[in-house]
């Protein structure tokens, strides 16, 4: 596809251009959707930009470079879970390089996997979830439109990616189904509980068609301005809607999505069903939602065995 596969890259070559034709290749080639290709491109902005600082050239990377840029991750403060998405990146990033032939060597393989770091999702009972779609105001003039993206939110354990991007056809009411496209551009069914339907109904018929105006805008949410919602308002819904519920945590669109999974296998659910419907490709992802059932019967066994 490029010279780099037949000779490897000169010390003069700067990184820039491989990061681009790393990006291509993903977006053009594994099919990756465009909001991942931007998570890649910000996270490998950022380990370039530490390579540059530290002159290391591309031909050059070591383990140490990935480390220390890890740890000055961490010194900023960011979750584990930020930190393993960065090492994910790089890690695609360094195994594309060495098969370029830019790297002599298999850093990738070297390097121990993000998965486990993995930590208990940050999640809320149920009562503070139903506070929540509760939340908002039946006279505020976007009340209809807020409480149907909280409801489709935890109905469905969609990403807020996800929801930003479904089209209007894309709900069917009449059945209860959201057709969702996910990572990667993978299509998955999701149910809808009665709840959204009508929430979303009610939406659709009372107030989308004022947001709209004479657009012809097919995204399901719209602002105030009759284009899609974006996901950083989104973000500011459902933390206005948490502080009125009185939930101290800080809560998001994600939050919704771990609560979803969680109260479904706290129910009875079956794992792969739950997989299914958050669009995992590997179970061992949706396996992390069993571990908070756990934690729970620990905290419940400590508060009431008499010889915790």
């Amino acid at each position: 596809m490029t010279l780099l596969a037949t000779q490897p890259v000169e010390r003069t070559a700067r990184p820039a251009p491989l990061v681009k034709r790393f990006l291509d290749y993903l977006f053009l080639e594994c099919g990756l959707a465009g909001a991942t290709v931007t998570a890649y491109q910000r996270d490998l902005g950022e380990f370039w930009d530490h390579l540059v600082a530290r002159d290391v050239e591309p031909c050059d990377i070591s383990i140490e470079d990935v480390q220390q840029h890890l740890i000055a991750l961490q010194q900023r403060g960011l979750a584990l879970s930020s930190i393993a998405r960065h090492l994910a990146a790089i890690k695609v990033f360094l195994r594309h390089l060495h098969a370029e032939r830019v790297l002599r060597r298999d850093l990738a393989s070297l390097i121990e996997g993000a998965k486990r770091w993995r930590t208990i999702p940050d999640t809320v009972h149920y009562p503070q979830v139903e506070a929540l779609l509760n939340a908002p105001d039946p006279r505020d003039e976007f009340y209809f439109r807020d409480r149907a993206l909280l409801e489709l939110l935890y109905a469905t354990g969609m990403r807020v990616s996800e929801v930003v991007d479904l089209p209007i056809e894309q709900v069917n009411l009449k059945l209860g189904y959201v057709r969702c496209i996910g990572k990667g551009r993978k299509e998955r069914i999701v149910p809808v509980g009665r709840w959204a339907i009508q929430a979303v109904d009610e939406y659709v018929e009372y107030l989308r068609p004022r947001l709209l105006g004479d657009g012809t805008e097919s995204a399901l949410f719209l602002s105030r301005t009759g284009k899609p919602l974006d996901r950083t308002n989104m973000w500011r819904l459902v933390r206005k809607y948490a502080k009125i519920a009185g939930i101290e945590k800080p809560l998001s669109p994600h939050t919704l999505r771990h609560c979803f999974a969680t109260h479904l296998l706290a129910g009875g659910a079956d794992l792969r069903i739950v997989q299914e419907l958050l669009g995992h490709a590997d179970v061992t992802t949706t396996q992390i939602y069993t571990h908070v059932d756990e934690a729970q019967l620990k905290r419940v066994h400590r508060e009431y065995h008499p010889r915790p």
